[in-house]
């Protein structure tokens, strides 16, 4: 039996960034992030361990990472995410991906996604590294704009608040959330 998707229907992605090695508080943003309809996880750097993502896998969404600056151990990193069961895609320094009919881009520093964002060759390209939640628009070379999302740290690193992104591929609409408390804290 063939399957189409309807094609009025809208793909949800999880966005977050700057992990740093805080399982908890990574698991907990993925399975809030299922809950609300994710349908994908995009990671914009700094995993650090490679063990940390298996904490990612239980949840079983397509889960596409880049490292960022702290890079941990690359070679791990590519055969956790070369075995067969596993739902982690590690792309390098950097990801084009087409999701949801969107074209994106995954960079970990600012500056480099401003200067993807420019070309106007992305619908929307994503960062981290400040650990600060961010979005602008970047006007482009093709006389648009193209939206700049960099969702804080989801490992709460330099800030008081661990945040991760929802967004709706269909019209780029975005909610920030922070990652929920454990029940009876």
């Amino acid at each position: 039996m063939v399957v189409f998707r309807n094609l009025g229907a809208t793909m949800k992605v999880c966005i977050l960034s700057d992990s740093h090695d805080h399982r908890d508080l990574l698991s907990r943003a993925v399975a809030a992030a299922k809950r609300q309809g994710a349908e994908a996880v995009l990671h914009c750097g700094d995993v650090v361990a490679p063990s940390t993502l298996s904490v990612v896998e239980p949840h079983g969404l397509p889960f596409h990472v880049i490292h960022g600056n702290n890079t941990g151990d690359l070679y791990a990193l590519s055969r956790r995410s070369a075995r067969k069961d596993s739902v982690v895609e590690y792309h390098g320094q950097d990801a084009s991906l087409t999701l949801g009919g969107r074209r994106i881009f995954l960079v970990h520093y600012p500056h480099y996604a401003k200067g993807m964002a420019s070309t106007g060759d992305w619908d929307l390209v994503c960062c981290g590294h400040t650990h600060k939640v961010d979005a602008q628009t970047v006007p482009n070379v093709n006389g648009g704009e193209t939206l700049v999302l960099n969702p804080g740290s989801v490992g709460g690193v330099d800030t008081d608040r661990a945040t991760f992104v929802m967004m709706d591929l269909d019209d780029l609409s975005y909610e920030i959330f922070e990652v929920p408390e454990l029940p009876g804290k």
